[in-house]
């Protein structure tokens, strides 16, 4: 495993208890950033999470389903001159949940949600590919897996980590402390960490293994890519201007603008609660008072045509009566 990812996962470390990466191995690990359609949105438009809440994108943004994702990418926005300046950091940004950073999070989101046509766990990837939707704010890996699919129909789609900031993240694998065969487990960890088997891993899913052998560095360089990244970070002094997949393999001066997101611990049901409550009020005001005015109308119609039935049976009994006295005489 990577040096930075086991420095990464023993942030996580609780006072008292062996690090954290002495029983998490990490197993994928990524970007949260902007996936979008070239076509309809300049390069320069998608640098900035400021293109989320640009009302010409209006109805053509998806979202993640995801809570911490929606958190922190608000608080970021939100908080985007004082980054700029260096009064802050992401890190301490996304991982603040007091009452004043919680109230600014929803403020934020809320003004989000006229622009967004959906929140989407999986769907999103494509859409993007069918020029449904032109701003996805989604993961690296299924970014890739977009952008591979988008270019086999002509699409143009491409995935960047807005200069603001964003949310780093690791997925882990961990025995819990009842398993029964802990010999076994161990085993199948390590078989997913060998290096062919990572490599496989990578190309069939899309995302990034945390494994950096030169092994995976060889067969992950592409010669024919015009850029370079700085790779030190990840797969050592050796790796400071390769060829490399800059979405799977961010830049070093990437990872520096982003941070994990920590468990929300005992405040969890705070965010679920605003979350809730921006997911919850999917009718702006004008929409409600138009769903009112047609169900009106189509109980105004209905009743009307209650009326008329009723009239035309009162009509047809009373001519019926007529009949039988006509035919009594």
């Amino acid at each position: 495993m990577a040096p930075y990812i086991r420095e990464q996962i023993d942030k996580l470390s609780q006072p008292g208890e062996a690090v954290a990466s002495h029983y998490a191995v990490c197993y994928m690990w990524g970007t949260a950033g902007i996936l979008y359609n070239r076509a309809f949105v300049p390069d320069s438009d998608a640098t900035s999470w400021e293109c989320l809440w640009d009302k010409k994108y209006a109805g053509k943004i998806l979202m993640k389903d995801s809570y911490r994702d929606a958190y922190g990418t608000a608080v970021i926005y939100a908080h985007a001159q004082e980054l700029a300046e260096g009064k802050t950091t992401v890190e301490a940004l996304m991982n603040d949940y007091s009452p004043r950073a919680m109230e600014i999070a929803e403020q934020y989101l809320k003004a989000l949600k006229p622009n967004i046509s959906g929140w989407e766990a999986d769907f999103g990837k494509e859409m993007m590919t069918k020029n449904k939707a032109y701003l996805n704010m989604t993961w690296s890996g299924d970014a890739i897996w977009a952008i591979e699919e988008a270019s086999a129909v002509g699409v143009d789609l491409d995935y960047t980590v807005p200069k603001e900031g964003s949310n780093i993240w690791y997925d882990g694998w961990v025995i819990p402390k009842y398993a029964k065969n802990t010999k076994a487990a161990s085993y199948f960890i390590n078989f997913m960490c060998r290096s062919d088997i990572a490599l496989r891993n990578m190309d069939f899913c899309g995302y990034v293994s945390s494994i950096a052998t030169p092994e995976v560095q060889e067969a992950k360089t592409d010669t024919t890519l015009d850029y370079y990244s700085d790779l030190s970070y990840f797969f050592g002094p050796g790796a400071d201007s390769i060829q490399i997949d800059k979405i799977q393999y961010p830049d070093r001066k990437v990872v520096e603008r982003c941070a994990m997101i920590r468990d929300f611990g005992d405040k969890t049901r705070d965010v679920l609660d605003i979350w809730s409550r921006i997911k919850g009020d999917n009718l702006g005001a004008g929409i409600t008072i138009l769903i009112f005015v047609v169900v009106g109308l189509m109980s105004g119609w209905m009743i009307y045509k209650r009326w008329e039935r009723y009239k035309r049976r009162q009509l047809q009994r009373r001519r019926s009566r007529r009949k039988k006295t006509r035919g009594g005489r």
